[in-house]
């Protein structure tokens, strides 16, 4: 071992000693600002709810003070007598609730990324404020775990049962893509045209450069739904782990872990949570328990049909997201590197 590696390793060592106090400090920092943030919204009764032009109650700011004063105090107690078992209980409870006041963020990410403006600047500060606890809560309780390892692992392919699950999310999202692309190419489906389509989009505030897509025949939204079956496959097979051949300078490199696992643990958490409620709505419409709004549609059973094509879609690929996704992590964690020896000491 050269001298260099003998300081990283020691640099490395010092840092992770550290690790758990400055994990803590910093999520109690986040609750402490994300307190602050509730507060301010309720005294300014911003709504932290937004869904289209229907806002939630202002009374939501003060649910944000509840859960960044809980974890602010959380945090303390863990830098005061470390990480017991109940603290690490409440630190997973304020996670889980942090990870449900992120819901829908990545539909906020994908407004932004066409160009378009999202519903409401303070909600969807608020969900990146909750994305950013949930992960270093998520941190905190498990800052007391070593890690398991250097030795890098092998690439290899998930399970079959793993790219089974795989093969249901590409599947069942197929005929979403299929359903836009007909509606950017002119054509007709569940009673409406591409060109009324189009004028929905444009009324709904679209940007430029959806709009520009639209015109040439590309659904962004279809060429993100393309995007998300890779990233899915990319998950399962060793290729997702070794950057291949055709990425040419970065060809043999390894696939740093949080590149694939970032988005596609952002996805899971939107797209499952959003299908599953979805399915469940659409199967009280489809037995006639509750109304469905035929907003745009012509009728509402045209409505309920591309509802059943979006939600199921949504449903299961975010339920494959979080299976792959889980496999991807467990299969590229460092192991121990094992030493072996012999007779006589050689």
């Amino acid at each position: 071992m050269t001298s260099v590696e003998r300081t990283m390793k020691a640099l490395w060592s010092a840092w992770w000693q550290r690790w758990p106090r400055w994990v803590a400090w910093a999520t109690m920092s986040w609750a402490v600002l994300y307190a602050g943030f509730g507060l301010a919204c309720a005294l300014t009764r911003t709504s932290l709810l937004h869904h289209g032009s229907e806002s939630g109650s202002p009374g939501l700011g003060w649910a944000a003070v509840a859960v960044g004063a809980s974890a602010a105090l959380v945090s303390a107690a863990v830098l005061l007598y470390g990480l017991r078992p109940a603290l690490r209980g409440l630190l997973w409870v304020a996670c889980g609730l942090a990870g449900v006041t992120a819901f829908s963020l990545l539909m906020d990410v994908i407004t932004l990324m066409l160009g378009q403006g999202v519903d409401s600047k303070a909600s969807a500060a608020n969900k990146a404020l909750a994305a950013v606890g949930a992960v270093l809560l998520a941190a905190t309780a498990r800052s007391d775990r070593r890690p398991a390892g250097t030795a890098v692992r092998a690439p290899s392919a998930a399970p079959r049962r793993v790219q089974l699950t795989a093969w249901a999310g590409t599947l069942t999202f197929v005929p979403y893509p299929a359903m836009k692309l007909v509606w950017a190419s002119g054509g007709t489906f569940a009673g409406i045209t591409g060109e009324e389509m189009l004028a929905v989009s444009e009324r709904n505030g679209a940007s430029g450069i959806f709009l520009t897509l639209e015109s040439w025949g590309l659904d962004p939204t279809a060429l993100l739904a393309v995007l998300g079956v890779f990233l899915l496959w990319g998950l399962v097979r060793p290729w997702g782990q070794v950057f291949p051949r055709w990425t040419l300078f970065l060809r043999g490199r390894r696939v740093p872990r949080g590149l694939p696992l970032a988005p596609a643990l952002l996805g899971a958490a939107t797209l499952a949570p959003y299908g599953v409620v979805g399915v469940g709505y659409l199967v009280l419409a489809t037995a006639g328990l509750v109304t469905m709004r035929r907003g745009d549609f012509h009728s509402s059973g045209d409505a309920l049909l591309v509802g059943w094509i979006g939600m199921v879609a949504f449903a299961v690929y975010g339920i494959a997201l979080a299976i792959a996704a889980r496999s991807y992590w467990l299969r590229t964690r460092p192991e121990q590197a094992v030493t072996k020896t012999f007779p006589n000491g050689r």
